[in-house]
């Protein structure tokens, strides 16, 4: 199982970012998926999760009406569109697939900064 994660960078405050994972050795369509974050000093939170089929999703209070996640099963990608971006959404950034053992991607620096 991999999860090779891209996009990130550095933008100012109410700007754009969009992250991807792709996934490979695992059937995609089979399991929800998850990004999550965390900032310095503090422990990994949930941003939001997908279910397997793309019908049901849920987000952190903090970027409701922000990100927004989506995911395409037939590449085998889920992705995070973050927009109007904080200076607290600062921190890396890890896709997740969880189920009975759980898989993270490398995990992506975002930082929101003028």
């Amino acid at each position: 199982v991999q999860l090779v994660q891209s996009g990130g960078g550095l933008v100012q405050p109410g700007g754009s970012l969009r992250l991807s994972c792709t996934a490979s050795g695992f059937t995609f369509g089979l399991y929800a998926m998850s990004w999550y974050r965390q900032a310095p000093g503090k422990e990994r939170e949930l941003v939001a999760r997908i279910s397997n089929a793309g019908s049901s999703r849920e987000y952190a209070d903090s970027v409701k009406g922000r990100f927004t996640i989506s995911r395409d099963n037939a590449k085998y990608t889920v992705s995070l569109q973050m927009n109007s971006l904080k200076p607290e959404d600062t921190a890396v950034y890890y896709c997740r697939r969880g189920g009975h053992i759980e898989y993270w991607g490398q995990g992506t620096q975002v930082t929101v900064s003028s």
